[in-house]
């Protein structure tokens, strides 16, 4: 028996999907209101929060994401009902955008044994089950695909001893792989520095990876490049330390990212974002810093990339990075004046649908990524309009809950 979710009745007149602005009069208004009700939806002012955009050739409904976020929940990669029930929630949420969590394209590229995984055929039957069940909603299934580098093999954070090193006899292993021979602190493994030959190797795996994605019928890709994995040690000073074709210069510590891009940009859809996520600064002083993530950005859109997500740190157990409200919004704010086309994502610390639509107003970013916001409440698109004073439609299951 095919358990798979699809409404099972036509859909209501002017209904659209839960987080797009409501032109569906309640069933309980009476018929002499309608009209007027309808015009007046149609005549508001609509904040961007809840306006459509375009981004390469794909339309969101609105400009809210889900920020890919490890739930360390899989056996083998797969995932399972967890994450349905994890990413249908958002789905009924009303975010347009839902980026499954980091996805490691071989095993050793996981940051615990308990992440998910995209490095076989058999990954993909579950996933789709899961995107199929997003896309009822007119949200777009994403996901970020991953090598976790240097990072690798660690005991999921909310666990005792979080972030720690996973002994081998508890699952672990040792063969962590990295830019360089440099251990991320003193208690995590020395990598073994990636050969010319082995970078190939993690090249095609993107690929692969990416292959996969598109057969389960994601509608986006991101390229993890950010906090202290694989990409982002090679894009650093301070952890690439190579010598060859991959390190040294800048156009060299960019090679891995650049020559991942433009593999996955030959197998993955024109019709489906291409996302690559960087931490656009390290917060150490001798290492990467937004200069260089705007000369980065430049060439990945040159490259056919669709959006970058600006986020920051990770790279160094040394960094001091100044935490407050929006305290990343200035990366994606940079990139978006002097990388015109592309489109640019702002995430961190930003909570509040009044934080959100002032990054959105005043032309900061083109989308806002939740993550903890989405976590305390997976219904805060709906909550945000509400708080608005903006009637969105939910999902018409839920109706009878929804505020009038």
């Amino acid at each position: 028996m095919d358990t798979t979710f699809t409404y099972p009745f036509p859909m209501p007149t002017n209904y659209q999907a839960p987080g797009i602005p409501s032109t569906q009069p309640q069933p309980t208004t009476p018929p002499s209101k309608v009209e007027a009700l309808i015009k007046k939806n149609k005549e508001r002012i609509v904040p961007k929060l809840f306006q459509p955009i375009t981004l390469g050739n794909v339309t969101l409904k609105n400009r809210i994401v889900v920020s890919p976020m490890c739930q360390y929940s899989s056996v083998d990669g797969f995932m399972n009902d967890w994450h349905l029930v994890h990413h249908g929630t958002f789905a009924k949420g009303g975010a347009a955008l839902i980026l499954f969590e980091a996805s490691a394209v071989c095993p050793q590229g996981r940051i615990s044994v308990h992440d998910s995984g995209i490095w076989k055929d058999e990954h993909i039957a579950p996933l789709k089950r899961i995107v199929d069940f997003v896309h009822n909603f007119k949200a777009v299934a994403g996901i970020q695909i991953a090598h976790a580098g240097r990072k690798a093999s660690t005991v999921p954070p909310f666990l005792d001893n979080g972030r720690a090193l996973m002994k081998e006899d508890k699952g672990g292993w040792s063969n962590v792989e990295g830019a360089s021979p440099i251990a991320f602190n003193s208690e995590m493994l020395v990598p073994h520095e990636l050969t010319c030959d082995e970078i190939k190797r993690v090249i095609e795996q993107f690929k692969q990876a990416a292959i996969r994605v598109d057969k389960a019928g994601f509608g986006a890709v991101e390229i993890h490049g950010a906090h202290g994995y694989l990409i982002d040690s090679f894009l650093s000073p301070t952890s690439n330390k190579r010598t060859d074709d991959y390190g040294g210069s800048f156009e060299g510590r960019t090679r891995l990212l650049m020559e991942i891009v433009g593999a996955v940009r030959g197998v993955w859809p024109c019709d489906k974002l291409l996302m690559v996520r960087v931490s656009c600064e390290e917060w150490v002083d001798d290492g990467w810093h937004i200069d260089d993530t705007v000369r980065l950005a430049k060439m990945l859109k040159e490259a056919g990339i669709d959006v970058l997500d600006c986020s920051s740190g990770g790279n160094s157990s040394t960094q001091h990075i100044k935490v407050a409200p929006l305290y990343q919004v200035p990366f994606a704010e940079r990139v978006k004046r002097e990388v015109a086309g592309l489109g640019v994502s702002a995430v961190g610390l930003i909570n509040t649908p009044e934080e959100a639509i002032s990054v959105l107003e005043q032309d900061r970013a083109d989308l806002i990524m939740l993550a903890r916001p989405l976590l305390r409440d997976p219904f805060w698109p709906l909550h945000a309009a509400t708080s608005l004073g903006l009637d969105v439609d939910c999902c018409l299951q839920y109706t009878m809950g929804k505020y009038t």
